[in-house]
This record gives C-alpha cells, structure tokens and sequence, in this order.
C-alpha cells in the first residue's frame, strides 16, 4: 500500500530520475496498417496525444477508428527525457503511458477522436486506471495547437455534464500543451495486435458522450 501511495505523487525536478540524450530504439512502422508511426507524416494528416490508462489498450482503441492512419505509444507530461519503461513503472519520472495518433481530418474529426477517449476510460480517478495505480495511468489530453487545445477543453466540460447527471465525481484529466512525446520500445508499439491476448485494463464509465 505504501509503494501503490508513493507511486501516485508526481516527483519534482530534484526526485526525478534523471533519463539520457539518446532515443529508444524504434521500428518505424505500424505493425497493423504498415504507415509510419514517427514523422515525417504526409502533410495533410494530423496528430493528436491523449492518456488514459495502460497503453496497450489504448492504442488499440484508436488504431481500430476508421480515419486513424497510424499510431504509438510513448511517454509524455514529465520530467525524464528518453525514459525507458521501466523508469516510468518507477513513478519517478512524472510522464504518463500515453498514444500518439495520427489521422486524416478528412475521414475522421478531432472531436471524434475526444469523444473514443472520453468513453473508452473513467477520468476522474486522478492517478489510477482501474486496478493500475500510478502517475503513469493519470487520464490527459496533450494538444499541438489551440484549436484542438479549445476542443479539448469544451469536450470535458461537456462529458462533465454527463456524467454529473449520471451522479458521478469531477473529471481529473489534465489538459496541458504538448512539450515532449518520447517513443516507447518497439515491443510496446501496438502491442495487442501481436499479442491479442495481452492485457488491457481499460473500462469506461457506460456514459456516452452524445
């Protein structure tokens, strides 16, 4: 109980580990729909990173959308650069498992994408996922420019409408601008299509978001 307490308090500069310059190492290609998973991306597609919960499971959620092109998993919102997963199972590296997706605006709109994420998880469990305890499991959105930034942020506070009115708690997703998405080890890069057995922890709160 006391190691699930200290793995739920994000560390500060002075406690985090301290990483390294170099990246993982990276197959560059989605095992699924064969497109790149690191840029350069076609131009006319678009990225988006969101958290919520172990991403094994989460990947799957997106890459499954019709309109996503590509997607992987990786680190984002803490203080080690370059960890490896391990480090982050620590919980003293401040980063979240998180997805990167990309699609194509014209299949496929950001709020569709919101709208997977709201529903495909409970946010407002602050740093857990279901039986996952941890900073690394805390939900969030992490938007590359303002308008996905102001959708993100009319998106929560509509889902809070709802699930206030189903009698559920505050939402604790945070909403930050991205800084860093730092690549996870290949072996995580869509993990369940080559394990279809493997894990995954997700489960929503049965509100839709409609």
């Amino acid at each position: 109980m006391i190691l699930k307490y200290i793995k739920s308090i994000l560390p500060g500069p002075e406690t985090a580990l301290p990483g390294r310059d170099t990246e993982q190492p990276l197959l560059n290609q989605h095992y699924v729909t064969g497109h790149l998973i690191r840029e350069p991306f076609d131009e006319s597609w678009q990225v988006a990173v969101f958290a919520l919960g172990c991403f094994w499971g989460a990947e799957r959620k997106f890459w499954q959308l019709s309109g996503v092109v590509s997607s992987a998993v990786g680190y984002t919102a803490g203080l080690t650069p370059n960890p490896t997963y391990d480090e982050v199972c620590t919980g003293l590296t401040a980063h979240t498992e998180a997805v990167k997706v990309i699609f194509d605006p014209a299949h496929v709109r950001y709020e569709q994408l919101l709208k997977v994420f709201w529903e495909s998880h409970n946010p407002t469990q602050g740093m857990r996922q279901g039986n996952d305890v941890g900073t690394q499991y805390r939900s969030g959105i992490y938007t590359l420019n303002a308008e996905q930034h102001a959708q993100a942020l009319a998106s929560r506070d509509h889902y809070q409408q709802k699930l206030s009115s189903r009698g559920l708690p505050e939402i604790t997703t945070e909403i930050l601008a991205l800084e860093h998405f730092y690549y996870a080890e290949t072996y995580h890069q869509q993990y369940l299509a080559k394990n279809p057995s493997g894990y995954c922890g997700l489960g929503g709160c049965a509100v839709d978001y409609d």
